[in-house]
């Protein structure tokens, strides 16, 4: 029999939070595949389950002992427009568990069908959009940036409808929370204090520990989660990565990536590239994506001032908490970036390197991932990267900057080579690939595709994996422009 280690903190919280549901039922269960590594971490006990088993429970059919499945509510900014009731439409949280070591995650099953909070949707998720968050989550776990996670998914046996008629299918994720800004912002909208206070509690207790006794808790959570979201935002801009629905109902208080819809990977460098199909004024392009947690912080900020007795008092530092964001992110990006340029110290003017470095990158629109991991190589060769650039002499001045810098800490150039491959993928999950996967899986039930994607992106930096097709960019009749939310 398989147990988790259920302990359910969310549902003892006030009602208003959730709203009891259960999975819908489905007509043949399949499993696509199991994260058993994540599974183990878990503390999962497994006794011989067979793959109708899982698909039984990965689908809802089969509930594990201790789950007790909810719809969370939230409101949220969708391109900053406020919807004040959204919550888990085709989401239900089965519970929490604590792994081994203490540490404790949700579990929660999406595409299962409706719930309280589904409004005219109909709660399933096509098969496609569960492929791209299965692999892109995972990728971006492997790539070392926070994010929820991919324990399962399975096939359902029956279709759902979108533009066009796909099969259905049911992601099982694993997050630290699903607790997200639209949380905070559902209860101030209705001037629920009990409700609202619950939850700030809960979140301290839970994400913020060492804040939790603040004297000052609002601004001092206001500011934790700030240095998330800028480590986070810092990460998806070292590697191209596109969200392309950052509404605060896609904003965790953990500092997690979450929701992975219409996302995706740059290949050829253009800052002001969209490609969610859904983003009509670019409101989410990459270059946007700093600016646009800044403004999801303020909306943080608005909702947990609802809660004091004298906001007054607290806005001067409720201010500058939002005005230093760029700054923090400013710093968490230049630490990114030290490591994709092979240094191991810091100086005043790294970012302004690697500004340069990303203006050479944009002029000629050169492809996001070759060009970062391409510096292994010019480090040595001056002419290694000769095919990505029109003006070779421009590059051959900033390498000499580079190597410059590099000497002055006395790092050799085949160490800086070395440090270089361990910080920027040969992989990623390029999007012609994603739809290649998802497409043998539609079209003709074939997950040999996806199988062999998810091998290549979760060990990202393998140099064998530049050598493969996996680390090439698409050819111009493969180019995938736009992406699709699937809800």
């Amino acid at each position: 029999m398989l147990k988790l280690n259920f302990d359910n903190s969310y549902i003892r919280l006030p009602d208003q939070l959730f709203k009891r549901s259960a999975p819908a039922a489905v007509s043949d269960p399949s499993l696509i595949r199991v994260n058993r590594t994540l599974f183990a971490a878990l503390g999962a006990t497994e006794s011989a389950l067979d793959d109708a088993e899982l698909a039984a429970v990965f689908s809802g059919q089969a509930l594990l002992s201790g789950a007790d499945p909810i719809a969370q509510a939230y409101a949220g900014h969708q391109f900053g427009q406020f919807v004040p009731q959204l919550g888990d439409g085709r989401a239900l949280l089965l519970g929490e568990v604590i792994d081994p070591e203490g540490r404790r995650f949700d579990i929660q099953l999406k595409g299962s069908g409706r719930t309280a909070f589904s409004r005219g949707g109909d709660g399933l998720a096509p098969l496609g959009p569960v492929l791209r968050e299965y692999l892109v989550s995972e990728a971006m776990q492997a790539l070392g940036v926070p994010t929820t996670r991919a324990l399962a998914a399975v096939t359902t046996g029956d279709r759902v409808a979108r533009e066009q008629w796909a099969p259905g299918a049911i992601l099982t994720r694993v997050a630290a929370s699903h607790i997200r800004i639209g949380t905070f912002q559902y209860f101030a909208a209705r001037e629920d204090h009990e409700a609202l206070d619950a939850l700030l509690q809960h979140t301290l207790q839970r994400h913020y520990p060492e804040v939790a006794e603040s004297p000052d808790p609002i601004p001092a959570l206001l500011e934790a989660v700030a240095d998330r979201q800028a480590r986070l935002i810092a990460h998806w801009m070292s590697l191209g990565f596109i969200h392309g629905v950052m509404n605060t109902d896609n904003t965790t208080l953990s500092g997690e990536t979450i929701d992975y819809g219409p996302c995706a990977f740059m290949e050829g460098y253009r800052p002001e590239q969209v490609f969610s199909s859904i983003d009509q004024g670019g409101r989410y392009a990459y270059r946007n994506q700093p600016g646009i947690a800044q403004w999801n912080l303020a909306r943080l900020a608005e909702a947990l001032l609802t809660l004091s007795s004298n906001p007054d008092s607290q806005l001067e530092d409720i201010r500058e908490i939002i005005a230093d964001f760029p700054q923090r992110y400013e710093l968490h990006r230049a630490e990114i970036l030290r490591r994709k340029l092979g240094l191991a110290s810091a100086e005043d003017d790294d970012l302004a390197l690697a500004d340069d470095w990303l203006a050479l990158m944009a002029a000629d629109s050169t492809d996001f991932t070759l060009s970062w991991r391409g510096l292994a190589n010019l480090a040595q060769d001056p002419a290694a990267l000769d095919e990505l650039f029109s003006d070779t002499g421009a590059v051959r001045t900033w390498r000499d900057r580079w190597l410059a810098r590099l000497h002055t800490e006395g790092t050799p150039a085949d160490t800086a080579a070395a440090r270089i491959q361990g910080a920027s993928p040969a992989v990623i999950p390029r999007n012609h690939r994603v739809e290649e996967a998802i497409r043998a899986a539609e079209d003709n039930n074939d997950f040999s595709v996806f199988d062999k994607l998810l091998a290549a992106v979760t060990s990202p930096f393998d140099p064998e994996g530049e050598r493969s097709h996996y680390g090439q960019p698409a050819a111009p009749s493969e180019r995938v422009y736009q992406t699709f939310c699937g809800t």
